[in-house]
């Protein structure tokens, strides 16, 4: 994709990802979800979105406008010149680094981190929703954050979807190992591994919604305190240094403004209000959704006591990864609503263009 100017890359992106999302709003408005036509165009389109994500994100120039692709970059011309190991950083994706400095380049290694992020939401949507998958990978890639961490927040990025990858496995010792795994590919992965672990014992979903609102005043009268408590854990300050110096703000996909962000607050809201929804509105009976949705608002929680802090981004990302599975999983499990692809159609549109507003016009 080199001949496509690198200042217009995240807007090719995005302008793509508007026109796939108008055409599958088309579909959901044309054809029955159940319709075997429908399965096999949904199929057949989602298997050429997937490819084409992953080439146009695998193979990007390295550039400064990318962020941590640098860094990386610079990191594996080290190990190349015979620095050793570095067993400060996060052991998994060290080794990634250094396999692929000493045996292979840096096009195969930027090419294969792409496949580590996009191709598990693949297997994730599958695994949960067999021929409607593609409505959930789409609601993955027109996430607000999933540009961002696809060629800037690399690792974090890659560990973020071993763990979506992890939930979905049958095996609970095969699942627990993926989900610890991810700590050693950033450290930051220790809030979603112990909200999954939490959820697993503590069940009671209208209680954690309450903590949820009072997150929301607590934040304002003594979110500086939290934000002490938890920044000097060490997640979320690692090279602010270079992000702040080097490269553009832009780089982390959002406007990182420091103060009460009440539009990220808002796209937080979105989950809470479809876990309230779905689960006392409509009184969903599903244990693996019950647990994702404590998951989430465990791990949005925290972001919310540290909602003013800078890349706070960084912070709320650890719960946004699971908000487009949260938000379409009963609408892909259970029949919910008369006309239920046209309610599925008008979700996908209004999430996607937040994303895009945000990621076009604010950004």
């Amino acid at each position: 994709m080199s001949f496509i100017p690198v200042a217009y890359y995240h807007m090719v992106f995005f302008n793509s990802l508007l026109v796939i999302t108008l055409l599958a709003f088309i579909q959901t408005k044309t054809s029955l979800l159940d319709s075997q036509s429908n399965k096999s165009a949904t199929n057949a389109f989602g298997i050429f979105v997937l490819t084409v994500i992953l080439i146009y994100i695998g193979t990007r120039p390295l550039n400064y406008r990318f962020g941590d692709m640098v860094i990386y970059e610079r990191e594996l011309e080290l190990y190349r010149l015979g620095e050793p190991f570095d067993f400060s950083k996060d052991f998994l994706f060290e080794c990634l680094k250094y396999f692929f400095a000493k045996y292979l380049n840096s096009a195969s290694f930027f090419f294969f981190c792409a496949m580590l992020y996009i191709i598990p939401l693949y297997s994730v949507s599958k695994k949960l929703f067999r021929d409607y998958w593609f409505y959930a990978f789409i609601m993955f890639v027109t996430s607000f954050s999933f540009w961002a961490y696809g060629v800037n927040g690399i690792r974090n990025g890659v560990a973020t979807s071993i763990f979506l990858y992890g939930m979905t496995r049958d095996k609970k010792s095969t699942r627990n190992a993926i989900l610890l795994s991810t700590f050693l590919f950033h450290k930051s992965m220790i809030i979603p591994v112990f909200a999954y672990f939490l959820s697993q014992y503590y069940k009671n979903t209208k209680v954690l919604l309450s903590i949820w609102v009072l997150a929301i005043p607590l934040a304002f009268v003594v979110g500086g305190f939290f934000e002490s408590l938890f920044l000097g854990l060490g997640f979320g300050d690692e090279k602010l240094e270079l992000y702040l110096g080097e490269f553009d703000a832009s780089n982390e996909g959002v406007n990182i403004d420091v103060g009460f962000r009440w539009d990220f607050l808002l796209y937080s809201g979105f989950g809470i209000f479809a876990i309230w929804y779905y689960l006392f509105k409509r009184k969903l009976e599903d244990p693996y959704y019950v647990n994702l949705a404590n998951m989430y608002i465990i791990a949005n929680t925290f972001w919310v006591l540290v909602i003013r802090a800078n890349y706070s981004n960084r912070f709320a990302y650890l719960s946004w990864f699971m908000l487009g599975l949260v938000i379409i999983y009963p609408l892909l499990k259970r029949f919910m609503f008369n006309e239920q692809n046209k309610v599925l159609g008008n979700i996908i549109i209004i999430y996607f263009l937040f994303t895009y507003l945000v990621n076009i016009y604010l950004s």
